[in-house]
């Protein structure tokens, strides 16, 4: 079973039931257990041509199937050197089950499908969660809903910290109420760098209640911001009028426009080389894995990020409320939700398709 949107139209969702394909030799079959929903799924599906999000688990056009982070494990395996059992995070389909073609990897496996050939490692590997540093037995939807999230935080932080903010003083983060960008104001709080958060009015008090931004300002208010200060621009959003309205004001003081996400996906933003100020620049988080990794090892990386998320984990009970969704009916319910912005960002959604399996 498969919950699938239509990649013209995001509002058009359906739920395909399928007979389990038989395995070829070299694949294993995996239960998918649960997987988060946030609006970093929608971003997967606005983004999805433009970076092949769609291209994780192809299916029959117009429709798609977005990626999003969950558990699994082993059911069938063809594979002589995988075998069954075992929890793995990475990313799933929001389905009952996915079948990859499969190859060990440490402590682990990563899915070497020709579709996957163009994709970044962070994208491929299944990582078994008892070899996890990040993960904890008591936060596993936490787990769920924050690690990769955090990950991009923690990247894009650091991509920051390593070109010296480029001489700004203050970091403007929008869509300060996602999860992406709270993780990235805790990453910034932690270095001591100031970040003004921008937010609707309905998220305004959720904002300003997590004590992590040292300013926070609605949409409506950026023209209140000092114009002179030298700022920068991390847009979450990827809304026309909100980034339009930030170079506008700040102009030459603004030192950076980096772009992560686009939860406004109703207001995209243009290229924007017509902006005054600097041209926006998409943010690749692999590209910075990659850098990292090289000038410091794999591990001494992966301490790092631990260390800082361990530290937002242990915060998250003053935030963030874990509700679960079952089936499809209920799945498609949250993201339809996500997809209007009509969550409360105080929610964090995990879901299963296989119905009560989380009760």
């Amino acid at each position: 079973m498969e919950f699938e949107v239509n990649r013209q139209d995001y509002r058009d969702t359906r739920t395909v039931d399928s007979s389990p394909a038989k395995l070829a030799p070299g694949q294993i079959r995996l239960a998918v257990e649960r997987f988060a929903l946030t609006a970093n799924n929608v971003t997967y599906a606005v983004a999805g041509d433009m970076l092949d999000y769609w291209g994780f688990f192809p299916t029959e056009a117009p429709w798609g199937r977005i990626p999003a982070m969950g558990l699994g494990s082993v059911v069938e395996s063809a594979h002589p050197d995988i075998e069954t059992g075992g929890r793995f995070f990475g990313f799933y389909p929001m389905s009952t089950e996915v079948v990859i073609t499969a190859e060990p990897k440490g402590d682990a496996f990563t899915d070497v499908g020709v579709h996957r050939a163009n994709h970044a490692a962070v994208y491929t590997d299944f990582s078994d969660v008892a070899a996890d540093i990040m993960f904890r037995d008591d936060r596993v939807d936490e787990f769920l809903l924050l690690r990769g999230l955090f990950m991009t935080s923690f990247l894009a932080d650091d991509y920051l910290g390593d070109h010296g903010f480029y001489d700004a003083s203050q970091t403007l983060v929008t869509s300060a109420s996602s999860k992406t960008s709270i993780c990235l104001a805790a990453c910034l709080a932690r270095r001591g760098h100031r970040s003004v958060g921008l937010t609707s009015a309905r998220n305004r008090a959720f904002v300003e209640g997590l004590g992590l931004y040292d300013e926070v300002i609605v949409y409506e208010d950026i023209d209140q911001l000092d114009p002179k200060a030298a700022s920068g621009l991390v847009d979450m959003a990827g809304s026309d009028t909100v980034r339009s309205g930030v170079h506008a004001r700040f102009g030459e003081a603004l030192r950076f426009s980096l772009t992560v996400g686009v939860t406004h996906w109703e207001d995209p933003a243009s290229g924007g080389t017509e902006l005054p100020g600097p041209s926006p620049k998409f943010f690749f988080a692999p590209a910075q894995i990659a850098k990292r990794s090289q000038e410091w090892g794999a591990a001494e990386l992966t301490r790092r990020i631990a260390a800082a998320w361990h530290e937002l984990l242990n915060d998250t009970d003053r935030w963030l409320t874990v509700v679960h969704r079952f089936g499809p009916q209920e799945t498609a319910a949250v993201y339809h939700d996500l997809l209007e912005g009509r969550s409360d960002p105080s929610m964090g959604f995990v879901a299963s398709m296989l119905g009560d399996a989380l009760r």
